[in-house]
């Protein structure tokens, strides 16, 4: 009988880029104050479930998420650079779990529009391990269902 390796793997990090623009009833000041307010972000996260403050702009958070079958635990930090209020900030997360790591960058830009105001996102994120097995396509499909979800979310909460 002949032992040896019957496979080997090979992920290299996916890309992602997304863009988005979404509007609501309240003014810039509220919008970019519920975004830096780590009780709001872990509500509007789809499987945060700690989101925990560890100095100024910065947060430590535990998710659950999964893409195509591919679900795990994250643990990981957020922060928020760049900030003018209330206008505009820069957030950057990066985590690790048992399906692979996440590294990415969202510049939000909040301005007013009508009685209430507009955000844009554009974020860029790499995801490596299993997690980019799935293939590019699914994991950008998937960050731009959690990004919908997040915004819609968040407007509930406002």
């Amino acid at each position: 009988m002949v032992s040896g390796v019957r496979e080997i793997a090979v992920s290299y990090p996916t890309k992602v880029k997304i863009q988005a623009t979404y509007e609501y009833k309240a003014p810039p000041e509220k919008v970019f104050s519920a975004l830096i307010d780590p009780a709001v972000l872990q509500k509007c996260i789809e499987g945060c479930e700690q989101m925990e403050k560890t100095g100024e702009d910065s947060y430590d958070a535990k998710l659950r998420i999964g893409v195509a079958g591919v679900k795990g635990n994250y643990t990981g930090k957020v922060r928020i650079t760049e900030k003018k209020p209330p206008e505009s900030f820069v957030l950057q997360a990066e985590g690790n779990g048992a399906p692979g790591w996440v590294k990415g960058t969202a510049k939000i830009q909040i301005s007013a529009k009508g009685e209430g105001s507009e955000l844009q996102c554009d974020a860029e994120g790499q995801v490596g391990g299993l997690i980019a097995a799935v293939g590019s396509r699914l994991v950008e499909a998937a960050g731009k269902k959690m990004l919908q979800d997040f915004l819609r979310k968040l407007g509930e909460l406002l």
